[in-house]
């Protein structure tokens, strides 16, 4: 059995103090933490309680400890279980866990740093932002604990969101070195999450997998280990009011309306719904600053329990709530925020929820109007109608792999290529501009719709934002099913791979009738990059996904269904659409009887949703 024991960890009075790269100091407060409790404002000393991880486990296995902080990994981004009453789950995201991993972070920022200027660093800020998750604070202590293990000043900004934390690494006075997100997006209380940014952007995830490996590596190493004595200086900072006022010049500027400069939304009427996510700042420091009418938003107060609903705008309930705002009040505009609101979506005027290919065309149209004939890029579960919408349009349309990393890094090698590209677009409501760092954020997606809208007022039409898409074909119909894999966490990837992989084989070798494996044929892009066949591809393969076409003699070429390993759970998602009505409940049949039972999957595979979709048309 390891041996426990306690360290603390506390601030000197000759610490050194943090410096920023600007004269003008951004506001600052001191904050007193004790490990793993609140976060309240008193004193300028830190003093963290951190104990070695037999404090958590007893008697343990440290390969199948390391293996499960590699596990933590999830794309690009941490997520885990972090607190208990999830069925069929333990806590994985332990505060040892996250120490580790922020250690591992700071490290591999100091080691870019060091590397790219060539000689050794100091002062390396990295700030810190969280969503209203009940677990935050205590796995907040563990991140500040980690960092200053590494060496790295700590910078807390509280209750933020996923693009501020980005760009506080880009606005001065702040211009930190890099940033961290805790959260969880969409997914439920019980989980929690890292997300990394350097000024370059987002991590990648071979990036997230080498410092998570480096994290399992030091968890393991602690399981014997004594905390050591270290020196923490810990500010608060308020960098989203500097945020906030970033996205109020944007608008300002661009509408530059000819009577109320300063306050271009007066006589709007706006409904944000925030989920009790971190977006209510939009409302109150950006909209309302603007002279929108905001009343009748809801769910503004950051509530980590989500009571509400999913903070989520493919979730049901929170764009029919938010599209009841908008018609009980008349409103010009609904807001849709996830948690952490690097995603979004709207409602119009007339009270239609803009998300999916919706969104993408909607925001496709504005840009291709500001930059004509660039490329668009998108994941490639959206419609053949969406390509006909942006070629109409003059625009090109790139389908590519599902993930809103393996998006957002796709257009930005096409830019780097030579292939101007300015909007990179998932349907899952993740959407980034070239003229906005490459970064996927929400609010700055619903800035441009709001910009839009004045201008179309400004212009004298009445009709609303949503008359742009009205030459958007709908499929006749779109699904998508769950196939859990049957098996231990550890080795579940692994069959999802196998299943998967047995998939592409099936449809290349033609046992499934007009099926064809979609590989973007004579792309203007590159050939093959759906598939990500092609020699420069954007980015390490973080899951492995197909999508055929499917034609019959009745219809031709009439759907598609798209395969591919989740990197979320233990399960593999499947998508379809067809423009024809009944033909997925065809698909899905020849895809449960001539795949899956055909080749004895049945047995590790969960198959119960997609059979009972086979048999009677209703997604259980």
């Amino acid at each position: 059995m390891a041996s426990t024991s306690t360290s603390s960890i506390s601030l000197q009075t000759n610490a050194q103090k943090p410096c920023f790269p600007s004269k003008s100091a951004p506001r600052i407060s001191h904050t007193n933490l004790s490990f793993p409790c609140s976060l309240p404002l008193s004193t300028k000393f830190v003093c963290v309680k951190s104990s070695s991880t037999a404090k958590y486990y007893n008697e343990v296995v440290v390969d199948e400890e390391m293996d499960r902080i590699r596990r933590l990994q999830n794309g690009s981004d941490v997520r885990g279980v972090a607190l208990e009453g999830e069925k069929g789950r333990t806590v994985d995201l332990t505060p040892p866990a996250v120490e580790a991993v922020a250690e591992s972070f700071g490290e591999w920022v100091i080691k870019g740093l060091e590397k790219e200027r060539g000689h050794p660093v100091e002062n390396v800020g990295v700030s810190l932002g969280r969503d209203p998750r009940i677990s935050g604070a205590s796995l907040s202590v563990a991140v500040f604990s980690g960092l200053a293990r590494a060496g790295c000043l700590a910078f807390d900004m509280g209750l933020a969101t996923t693009p501020a934390c980005f760009m506080s690494t880009i606005l001065p006075p702040f211009a930190y070195d890099a940033s961290i997100m805790m959260t969880a997006s969409h997914l439920p209380y019980t989980r929690n999450g890292l997300k990394f940014f350097t000024k370059k952007g987002g991590l990648s995830s071979p990036d997230v997998e080498d410092i998570c490996d480096k994290a399992a590596r030091k968890y393991a190493n602690r399981l014997t280990k004594v905390s050591i004595l270290l020196n923490i200086p810990l500010s608060r900072v308020d960098f989203m009011s500097t945020y906030a006022k970033h996205l109020r010049d944007i608008i300002k500027e661009r509408v530059n309306h000819p009577l109320h400069y300063e306050t271009p939304l007066q006589g709007f009427q706006i409904i944000v719904n925030a989920g009790n996510g971190s977006g209510g700042f939009f409302t109150w420091d950006v909209l309302d600053k603007l002279g929108a009418d905001t009343f009748g938003s809801l769910h503004l107060k950051p509530d980590g329990m989500f009571p509400n609903h999913i903070p989520n705008p493919e979730d049901k309930t929170a764009m029919a709530v938010t599209r009841a705002a908008v018609l009980e009040n008349s409103a010009d505009l609904g807001i849709v925020f996830d948690t952490d609101v690097d995603r979004s979506g709207v409602v119009d005027n007339k009270g239609n929820p803009i998300n999916g290919d919706k969104l993408i065309a909607l925001i496709s149209a504005i840009v291709l109007r500001e930059h004509p004939g660039t490329t668009i890029v998108t994941d490639a579960r959206t419609s053949m109608a969406l390509t006909r919408f942006i070629a109409n349009r003059g625009g090109q349309h790139c389908l590519y792999r599902v993930g809103y990393r393996n998006v957002i890094d796709k257009g930005v090698q096409l830019n780097k290529e030579g292939i101007e590209t300015h909007l990179m677009m998932e349907t899952s409501g993740h959407g980034a501009l070239k003229e906005n760092h490459f970064l996927d954020d929400g609010a700055y997606m619903v800035v441009k719709i709001i910009i839009e809208m004045v201008r179309m007022k400004l212009a004298g039409s009445d009709e609303g934002f949503g008359n742009i898409i009205k030459d958007l074909e709908e499929p006749a119909e779109s699904l998508e099913l769950r196939i859990n894999v049957v098996s231990e966490p550890r080795y579940a990837k692994e069959k999802a791979i196998e299943a998967i992989e047995t998939f592409r084989e099936y449809v290349e070798e033609g046992r499934l009738e007009g099926w064809e494996l979609d590989s973007c044929g004579d792309c203007w892009v590159s050939e093959g990059c759906l598939v990500d066949s092609n020699d420069t591809s954007a980015a390490a393969v973080d899951a492995h996904m197909y999508r055929a076409k499917v034609s019959d003699e009745e219809h031709g070429q009439h759907g598609w269904v798209h395969i591919r390993q989740s990197i979320h759970n233990p399960n593999i998602a499947v998508n379809m659409q067809s423009s024809v009505p009944g033909c997925c409940q065809t698909m899905t049949r020849v895809l449960l009887d001539k795949f899956i039972i055909a080749n004895g999957m049945d047995k590790s595979l969960d198959i119960s949703q997609i059979e009972k979709y086979a048999k009677s048309g209703i997604v259980g």
